[in-house]
């Protein structure tokens, strides 16, 4: 598929139009057809017909989860479920999922949004696409696979399977592109290693990873390893699945679809704009969606719009990388501590990407933090005092960093449960 640049280049002012074309029929559409929307408006009395421009949007109070989840299933279906033709759910990584639904035209225009995507981070008709996304319920498989064929290239739809099996597909189908977690991509890494295959006997080039934060380092690590162009996507099953928003190959944040939804940035303790550049939580409106709209979601996922236009030409904003949820967001004896903190410092005396989990509890009134550390391979043989060592060296930093005394703790390789296809960076037992 070649980038229709004519589609993601398009002036500031007539994407404000075109978004409050949009919007203003998406609100009409939600008014008539969903009671928890009409609800609310009436409540605050707003009148559907008054959204004059773009920023009248802030009239509308915020959907959270809990107003989705409290709709479950079809509550908040904007069309009849015999014009729904496809029905999937949210990963469920934070309570009861969140049943989403498409109309054909949505499932069109999530079709044309994830080739996009996929043709932004280097993919074409000439590639033969893994996806090691669990075919399911979750968006993610289907929508990549769907994006891939729009484009036209080859897919094997391999699913979730042993790292090994992954390399032998990988070898034998001659695979150029592979589509997953980025954790699980590193563990396909590892795994070569393992094995002692040399990556540059694969045929593969591109990564695209996605549905969890991951670092830049991580980022160097898995190029490194697999030999590959690795890039960055996001979405999220509310509000429509991957495709929101996708690095190009200059990898200098993710350029957001802005001519199908309406983005903001919030501080998530005032609800108020943050100032330009500042990282905040993220608020999507949907401006395209039939079946499943929503209007000024909260994510939960921390990011801050970048300044500028990117070198590749396309004039859709950007967001930087999901730097965290404001949910994992620590609050522990008056500071605020971010899991992707806590990974640079582990990643920086491991010199590897480090499987961890963040484990909070709550003694005689203190609050203490335990990280859980699975040991690689070289941590395994290391004898106890140089264990020792490396965890006296981990506490020191985060001492040093955050004035902060931590537990840590060794645990076996693949010990750290995954919930669905991610970690769940931080428990809070308090």
């Amino acid at each position: 598929m070649i980038w229709d640049k004519e589609k993601e280049c398009i002036e500031r002012e007539e994407l404000a139009q075109l978004q409050l074309e949009k919007l203003q029929s998406t609100i009409h559409r939600v008014y008539r057809n969903v009671p928890f929307y009409r609800r609310i408006f009436d409540k605050y009395g707003i009148d559907p017909d008054s959204f004059g421009s773009i920023e009248d949007i802030n009239k509308i109070p915020f959907t959270t989860k809990n107003d989705l989840r409290e709709n479950y299933p079809y509550g908040l279906f904007a069309v009849p479920l015999r014009e729904v033709v496809r029905i999937h759910t949210s990963s469920g990584t934070t309570g009861m999922p969140i049943v989403v639904g498409y109309t054909k035209n949505d499932l069109k225009i999530w079709t044309e949004l994830v080739a996009r995507v996929l043709s932004a981070g280097g993919i074409t008709k000439d590639d033969v696409i893994q996806i090691a996304f669990n075919y399911g319920l979750f968006t993610g498989a289907f929508g990549f696979h769907y994006g891939a064929e729009k484009i036209g290239a080859s897919v094997i739809p391999v699913s979730i399977e042993n790292p090994k099996k992954q390399i032998k597909i990988l070898q034998d189908y001659r695979t150029t592109a592979i589509i997953s977690t980025p954790s699980y991509a590193l563990l396909i890494a590892n795994t070569l290693i393992e094995m002692d295959i040399n990556p540059n006997s694969l045929s593969l080039r591109f990564g695209l990873f996605g549905a969890e934060p991951w670092s830049e380092r991580m980022r160097q690590e898995i190029e490194e390893k697999l030999k590959i162009t690795a890039t960055d996507n996001y979405g999220l099953s509310e509000i429509m699945g991957p495709g929101v928003a996708g690095e190009c190959l200059e990898k200098k944040g993710l350029h957001i679809q802005e001519d199908h939804f309406f983005f903001e940035i919030i501080d998530p303790q005032t609800l108020e704009p943050v100032k330009e550049g500042e990282t905040g939580e993220l608020v999507i409106t949907t401006l395209s969606k039939e079946a499943f709209p929503v209007l000024r979601f909260r994510t939960g996922d921390l990011t801050r719009f970048l300044p500028g236009e990117c070198p590749c030409g396309r004039t859709f904003r950007r967001i930087d990388r999901i730097m965290g949820r404001t949910d994992d967001m620590i609050i522990i004896r008056g500071m605020k501590i971010f899991p992707s903190q806590i990974e640079a410092i582990l990643y920086e005396i491991e010199g590897k990407q480090p499987n961890y989990q963040i484990i909070l509890e709550r003694h005689s009134g203190a609050d203490h933090m335990n990280i859980l550390l699975e040991m690689s391979e070289d941590i395994f043989s290391d004898v106890m005092r140089e264990q020792t060592q490396l965890l006296n060296t981990i506490k020191e930093r985060i001492a040093s960093e955050f004035g902060l005394s931590v537990n840590v703790k060794l645990v076996e390789k693949h010990s750290i449960e995954k919930i669905g296809e991610k970690i769940k960076r931080v428990i809070d037992k308090r």
